[in-house]
């Protein structure tokens, strides 16, 4: 990219100037969301280039784009011209070659540590508590033209090139801590532990209070058991398969191991040992469901420690399940389909797009109720690409006036006096990317 600081600067000064009239005016109700996250200072950190520079707009470009679930190929006269390139901080909308190279300067190493330090804020904003932690694989059909071994992406469906997203979201919260990236060919129990590396950087945890992570039938590995065991401060907890080794191991229980929870119900925990030289002394938490011996079906959880079954099966991992609301949420981020395997390239947008879910996340918290139940699909089509606005200065206040809001009374009570609100929150109301200008905002 040819375009210099200063020409950036006077480029954007001017359409402000100019004034924007666009049906985009509703992606600057994430912009207070941004200075709140403090993304600047993470993508300038990543990017790692001063505020005067071009590379961290292009990844706040990035970031805005996976909020609008842009994910073909970049068209300025869609984008354009609407108050979409002045979000951020750019005179123009950046072409797909700039932000391949962009992104292509920038190893997996670095977007790690992108998400780290965007972890570490949403903890000290109370995003998720992390006692209760689900790791799921997120896995993607590509379009890379490359030879890569093939998985099928579920049971039913034939082996085909993927690209897989291993993720941790806290179940409490639904909300998503970390996630690792890797090709087709990389085993769920290899990739596992480096998520549990990236989430331990997140959210420190002590030996006395062991968060419990919950996994699937993927996780069932004694590898994976032995580094949870041996190498981290979490209880790992995962479903038993269903083949007759464990079926027989389940139906051989004592009957007076069992304990009645409610009619119909009863639980028991026993040691359990995988048939490995050395593998670690688990727990198989049961649980059996009839009244009569001969209408009784088991099913098996392996836990790594001694805990409550009753509460581990009963209450805790049910909500193993919040991920995939996760998924319904928010997977049209980008997280809904890959073309080129670049691990790179595929880590920094992928890492960006988890900065936008920060952000609408917050966002929700600040919406009307039937608008904060929609999925980002629906956000990005009727409330961030259908506001007709107007987008001007006012002494030092870039005034976005939005028409059509939904339930404009409920947004003017959150945004109406931003500045004041910001500063309010100990928040400096000054964009950084927009050269220091306040923003505001007028619903009509």
């Amino acid at each position: 990219m040819s375009a210099g600081a200063a020409e950036i600067e006077r480029g954007v000064r001017q359409i402000l100037a100019d004034k924007v009239t666009g049906t985009m005016a509703g992606l600057w109700l994430l912009v207070p969301e941004y200075l709140r996250l403090g993304v600047w200072d993470l993508v300038r950190g990543w990017s790692g280039d001063g505020c005067a520079a071009a590379a961290p707009r292009l990844a706040l470009q990035m970031i805005n784009e996976a909020a609008l679930g842009v994910t073909c190929v970049r068209k300025q006269r869609c984008l354009s011209q609407k108050g979409f390139e002045v979000a951020n901080g750019l005179p123009f909308v950046a072409t797909d070659t700039d932000i391949h190279l962009l992104l292509n300067r920038h190893t997996v190493a670095e977007s790690v540590t992108l998400q780290a330090a965007l972890g570490r804020v949403r903890r000290a904003s109370g995003h998720f508590p992390g006692s209760l932690l689900a790791i799921d694989p997120h896995r993607m059909l590509s379009t890379s033209k490359r030879q890569m071994a093939r998985k099928a992406p579920k049971a039913n469906l034939p082996s085909a090139k993927l690209s897989q997203l291993f993720f941790c979201v806290d179940a409490a919260s639904s909300q998503p801590v970390c996630f690792t990236i890797a090709s087709s060919s990389r085993p769920v129990s290899r990739a596992t532990p480096e998520v549990l590396d990236l989430v331990a950087d997140i959210l420190p945890v002590s030996p006395a209070k062991k968060p419990l992570l919950l996994g699937d039938i993927e996780h069932f590995s004694v590898g994976l058991f032995d580094h949870v065991v041996r190498s981290t401060h979490y209880d790992l907890l995962v479903p038993m398969p269903s083949q007759p080794y464990y079926r027989h191991f389940l139906r051989a229980i004592p009957p007076d191991s069992f304990v009645h929870r409610w009619a119909g119900y009863a639980t028991a925990a026993v040691p359990f040992s995988f048939r490995e030289p050395g593998s670690p002394r688990l727990w198989c938490f049961a649980q059996r469901s009839g009244e009569c011996p001969e209408s009784f079906s088991f099913k098996g959880f392996l836990c790594s420690s001694r805990r409550d079954e009753a509460e581990a099966l009963a209450r805790d991992f049910p909500d193993r399940w919040h991920v995939e609301e996760f998924f319904n949420l928010y997977q049209d981020l980008g997280w809904n389909k890959a073309g080129t395997l670049n691990l790179n390239i595929r880590y920094g947008r992928a890492s960006l797009a988890l900065i936008a879910q920060a952000a609408i996340h917050q966002l929700r918290q600040r919406l009307p109720a039937a608008c904060a139940r929609w999925n980002t699909s629906h956000l990005a089509h009727d409330l961030f690409q259908r506001c007709d606005g107007d987008i001007r200065v006012c002494d030092d206040t870039i005034l976005v006036t939005l028409y059509n809001a939904p339930d404009a009374a409920h947004l003017a009570s959150h945004y109406a006096g931003l500045p004041a609100r910001l500063s309010a929150d100990g928040i400096d109301p000054r964009i950084p990317w927009l050269y220091g200008f306040n923003l505001d905002f007028r619903f009509k």
